[in-house]
Formats: C-alpha cells, structure tokens, sequence
C-alpha cells in the first residue's frame, strides 16, 4: 500500500466577535449529506461518500485502527479522521480524532497506544481515554514513516534539495525573482513535478518517548539518489529488521539520462551502528523493490523483475538468506504478478497480493515445498494484507462498492471474508447499482478474454440502451473489481448506460504472455480485442442500440479511442458504417513522435514502442505507423479531449493537437483542459466538472 501522505491543510472560517474580525477553530469535514433520486449513483453521490483512508491492526489482533476521508465539495477539500473497531466486528466503531487536520501513518506502538501523524507532527493516542501526546515533530515536513519494532527510533522520508552545477550561479547573480530553470540532463521533471527536490530516508533516535529529530540521520546523505522511488514509493519501500539494527530500502542509483533509460533498482542494506551500505542483489536487473525482513531476521523478501526497461515485467517473489546469500525464486513456476508481502509468524510462508484472472487475491507461497494456495475468492479486489497470528485483515472493493475492511483467516481457502466496517452501508441500501457480469469471449486469434459487462442501473429487457466500450489504460494492468472516483463504471451504469470492459492484450492477470502481446503492437491484437467485444456485445444484447455505441479510455486507453476513431469506417452491421458514434480521450497518445521526445520516463517508449523514431526498425516502423495522428482524415465521430497542464508522462499537448485536428476537420468537438491537475484528475470539484462532462458529452450524441 503507498503510504506517501496527502497532508491537506483547512481554511480557517471567520467569525464576528465584538465586531470584529476573528478566526476560529476550522471545523472538521464529517458524513456528507446524499442527496439519492431514484436509487441513482450520480457523481455527487460517489463524492459524498466516505473513502477508507489507511488502517493498522493492535499487535494482539483484537483491534483495528482506520481512516475515513470526507470531502466537502464546496470548501474543494477533505480530511481524515480515525476509528477504532475490535476485529470479531461485534461491537461499533469509536471514533477517535475530529480534527480539520487529516490524520494517517497509522501504526501501533503495542496493544493500548496508536501512532499516527497529523501535519508535521507524530502524535501518539492511548486508545483508552483518547489522550494524545506529541511524540515528534518534524520542521520541514515528513511524507510517512515506520516505528522500529523495539521502538527505539524512526525513519522518515523527508526531502532534500537536487544539488546544482556551482557554474550556474553566476548566472543566477542578482535575479531573485527569475523563474527560469536550467537543465543539462534528463529527468528534470517527472510524473506531475518539477524535479527541484527527491526524497531521502532519515533514521531519528527516540529519547525519552520523543522523537529526536535534531540528530537525524540522512542514509544516503551527499548521494543524488531517490529513496522510496519517485512517484509512487513510499514506505512499503524500506523497512527495519526485527532486531532494529539494519533497515533495508529500496534505490535506483542513476540520475540524468541513465535514470530515464533504466527500472533497475536494488535492495542496500543500512547498518545503523557503522552507517555502512552494501547492495544486496546487485545482479538483478530490473526493479526490485519493498524488502520485508522474516520475523527470524535470517530471510528478506522482496518483488523483483527480470529485465531493466521494462515496467511492466512480471513481478517475482525473491527470498534471500542472509546468511547463505542464496537466492529463491519462488514463483517460478507461477506466471502472475506478486505485491504486499507480508511473512507468517513463523515463517513458513508468504502472503502475497495477486492480480488472477480479473481479480486482486491473496496467495501463500510455502518457502519448503514451494506450494501456492489461494486464500480469497469471490467477486471483488483485495488491496492489502495485515496478518496477525491467523488473522488477515483486508480492504475489500468491488465495482459495485467502495473499499471496507474485510476479515479472512490464514487457512481459508477461496474464502469471500467477513466484513468488518460498514463506512456506506446505509448510502449502498439506497442505491440500484447495474448489474455486473462475467462473461469469456473470443477473440480474433481463438483465444478467450474476460469481459465485464456493467447493466444499466435502470435496466429493463423490452428497452434499449446506448453502451460505452470503456478502454483500460497502462497499457499493462487489469480491468478488475475496482471502485475509483476516477475511472467508475457504476457512474456510466447510473447515467443509463451499458458498460462493455475488456481485458484486451496488455493486461496483467492473465498470464505472461498475454501480458507482454501489446509491446510493439499498439495497434494490433491489442484493438482487435477491443473491437471484438464491442462486436460480442453489440451482437448478443438486443438491448444494446447498435447506433448509440461510444468509447472512452484515459492514457494508453486514450490512445485508444484516438486509433479507434481513425479506424471507424465501412463496418458491416452498424448503421453508417460506425461502430462508435461518440468518443471521448482522457490524457491520451495521440502522436507517438511527439511523444517520444516530451515523456519524462524515457525507457518506457523504448520498450513499447521499439526506441525512437529514427532508429529504423520493423518494430518501430509498425509502431509509429499506428500513430493515431495518421489516420485523422478518417475520422467521423464527435469526439472530446480532456487533459492536464501537470501531466509530464503524456503531455497537454498531445491533448490540444488532437482537439486542434478535430476542430480542423470541423468534426463536433469539446475541450476540457484542468491547469492544475496531473496524470488524474484529484481535487473534488475538478472531479465533478469531469464526470459531469463526461455524462453531458455522452448524452448529447448517444441520448
């Protein structure tokens, strides 16, 4: 689970007092009124209700810790507040913080005494009689960190400034107030930032039940390197061994170009007591990442991939003995994706999040005979795993529901768990959600893909409805039982629309070589899976409005809809010859030249696309031949383009281009363009205007 923080600070609400001006205490965001017409999920519904926001389980099991964020949509902000439940779910949660100020980095100290942060602070909380003490503070703001297991010190990610050439200082003499950067390297900006900073681990001594942040120290202090790895690390990407003398963490050593080139990253082992660093797999090439130590201090696991360059290789579970130095692999023989490992007590096994067959699991890996088991099994994803003794304690999500914390045991066996929190209950009794089925069809090549289709909230068999094919982005991921305030089929299933989801070429959960059948073939196999189940669909429902089919699909699923729109011509059996009548791209591809040489990730498009566009090649010939902006004379469908300023891997650009050759070729057309928002679209309000569009723009030439 990424623990990197979102430290949201509340505005202050005024108040007359004695005539005049005064602050007072910002008032904490609660349970959001719903306003539900009809059953009918809305977008102002999905926003009104509350979003798990982390949990930690007492060492004993007993008890579990959790955050629920609330947004209030016109102040365009939420905060985090913390609950407390016993674990047999017998009892009622007690809530523990009401704060303007979020809280998070839950952690417990021992059975009665919580951890958590709040701003720049490390507050500790008897669960008892609610009393907080402050534990730590850190001046310059901290982003997570981890407790060591006999609670003698912490380490912490905080930031330090990206050392410049001393030569441009002359240049900068006397202009304080320029806003111009120079670079002489690449990865100056990555994801949604300028690169102006990186983050660096700090190991703090606790003297006398506080956190001495003045004599921390930097693990990698003068080294130019990231520590978690930029974007998404965060703690899971370090940890302390048992007896809380080394802490292992996760490093790309490159900077520059060497950095844009290359995923391989390694597993340094820090010796507190000596500040000594040694690398624990310097032949793994590929990344390798989140060392979890065994509870015995003589084994460490971690995920790993085989080949640098490629992101999206498969994910193994290594384990080494770190006495030995030998290594195991022990998935070997298991041709799926491993994450959130997490050790049994005693160390027989590893319990893993898997990505199988359209759904996140848990498995167990035997480390002596080897055996995997699967431990859950039902209609829904499981994000996380905190086991005490024989207990697991889980997030739960579906595409009909938000994440709740689930229990299941470690001899279960495709167990559907028991649910433990109740954060929607009452808004999901409310609601008529579209029925969601499974359904295997087959593809151009003989091959059988998972579908889900999503039904109308509203269904009726004697109707007919419009459907939206909805086009995964990644490219390498899963369409699975996921909920997101972002890409949310019950959103189109509440807007009176059939939902058609694929799992085309590209997706992880399905094997290796599934998987890896979209590298160098964008336009191929890939497409013709996305067309063949719109085809399936269009063919198999009645219900389904042949002349009232849209697409939609964000960043890869973007490029999508881009090549699909030039590909949308003499199709027998759809009224004009179109098989879509409406599209709309989020953040997408849409001139692979162009891409290449304004993404930030450069190993990325190397391994896709077959390396730049002067090197020729047929795997770069077929690539950039499918480049959607080669095929725009073709095109005959309304289409809108959404994207964002803060976007570096696929930047506004692309977006304003494609808008721009619509318009040029007087194709109806709609640009929504955010200046502040990134790869998604994260603040409340700017999320609202998204998915208002998106029903408005769908409406208008599908209704």
């Amino acid at each position: 689970m990424n623990t990197r923080l979102l430290l949201i600070q509340a505005l202050a609400i005024g108040g007359l007092v004695a005539c005049r001006p005064a602050a007072t205490e910002p008032a904490p965001i609660d349970v959001q009124p719903l306003a539900i017409e009809n059953g009918r999920f809305t977008p102002e519904v999905m926003w009104g209700m509350g979003q798990l926001a982390g949990y930690a389980v007492s060492p004993d099991g007993l008890q579990v810790a959790y955050g629920v964020r609330y947004v209030d949509m016109n102040e365009n902000k939420g905060n985090t507040d913390l609950y407390l439940l016993a674990t047999d779910g017998l009892t009622q949660p007690v809530r523990l913080t009401r704060t303007a100020a979020s809280e998070g980095n839950l952690t417990w100290q021992d059975d009665h005494t919580l951890i958590f942060s709040r701003g720049n602070q490390i507050l500790s909380m008897d669960i008892s009689s609610q009393r907080e003490a402050l534990v730590g503070e850190i001046a310059g703001g901290f982003e997570g960190f981890k407790l060591a297991p006999d609670h003698s010190a912490i380490v912490y990610i905080a930031t330090v400034p990206v050392p410049r050439p001393e030569r441009f200082a002359k240049l900068y003499a006397g202009l304080n107030q320029t806003t111009g950067r120079i670079n002489e390297d690449l990865m100056y900006r990555h994801w949604d930032t300028w690169v102006d900073d990186i983050p660096h681990l700090f190991y703090a001594p606790i003297i006398e039940g506080k956190v001495a942040a003045d004599q921390a120290v930097d693990l990698l202090k003068g080294e130019p390197y990231e520590s978690p790895m930029r974007p998404w690390g965060g703690t899971e990407q370090f940890s302390f061994s048992p007896d809380s003398k080394q802490i292992a963490y996760t490093c790309r050593k490159k900077t520059g170009f060497d950095y844009a080139h290359s995923t391989n990253s390694d597993i340094y082992l820090y010796d507190i007591a000596t500040g000594e660093t040694h690398n624990l797999c310097p032949a793994f090439e590929g990344y390798d990442q989140c060392p979890v130590f065994s509870h015995s201090g003589k084994m460490m696991a971690w995920t790993s991939m085989a080949r640098d360059g490629y992101e999206s290789d498969k994910s193994r579970l290594i384990v080494l003995d770190l006495e030995s130095g030998l290594t195991t692999d022990l998935t070997a023989d298991f041709d799926y994706n491993v994450g959130g490992l997490t050790w049994t007590a005693d160390d027989r096994e590893i319990l893993a999040n898997v990505p199988y067959r359209g759904m996140n699991e848990i498995f167990a890996f035997n480390l002596q005979t080897k055996a995997i088991r699967q431990i859950t099994h039902s209609y829904y994803d499981v994000n996380g795993i905190a086991l005490r003794g024989t207990k697991i304690v889980a997030p739960q999500v579906s595409i009909q529901s938000p994440a709740e914390l689930y229990v299941y045991s470690l001899a279960d066996s495709l167990s559907p768990g028991r649910k433990l929190t109740t954060i929607n209950s009452d808004a999901l009794s409310q609601l008529r959600m579209g029925r969601v089925e499974e359904h295997w069809i087959p593809t151009t090549d003989g091959k059988q893909m998972l579908t889900w289709l999503v039904y109308p909230y509203d269904y009726d068999s004697t109707r007919t409805y419009p459907a939206i094919l909805y086009c995964l982005g990644g490219p390498q991921g899963m369409v699975s039982q996921s909920w997101s305030t972002r890409w949310n089929l019950e959103l189109m299933s509440g807007a009176g629309y059939f939902v058609i989801a694929p799992n085309r070429r590209g997706c992880v959960g399905f094997g290796s070589q599934w998987c890896e059948e979209i590298s160098g073939d964008y336009g191929g196999q890939c497409m013709r899976d996305l067309t063949s189940a719109t085809d399936y669909f269009a063919s198999l429902m009645p219900q389904i409005d042949r002349g009232s089919i849209g697409a939609t699909g964000a960043s890869f699923g973007g490029y999508s809809v881009y090549w699909l729109a030039g590909h949308n011509h003499d199709i027998k059996g759809y009224p004009d010859g179109q098989r879509f009548h409406a599209l709309l791209a989020h953040d997408g591809m849409f001139n692979f030249e162009q891409q290449y040489l304004e993404t930030e990730e450069a190993w990325f498009t190397n391994w896709d696309l077959g390396g730049p566009y002067w090197e020729h090649n047929p795997q770069t010939a077929h690539s950039y031949a499918n480049s959607p902006h080669r095929f725009v004379d073709k095109w005959n469908a309304p289409l809108c383009v959404i994207h964002s300023e803060q976007d570096f891997r696929i930047v506004a650009s692309q977006g304003m281009a494609a808008y721009n050759a619509a318009q040029l070729r007087h194709i109806p057309s709609r640009y929504l363009y955010f200046p502040d928002e990134n790869h998604w679209v994260l603040r409340p309000q700017n999320s609202l205007l998204w998915h208002r569009n998106f029903i408005d723009w769908f409406d208008q030439w599908l209704k």
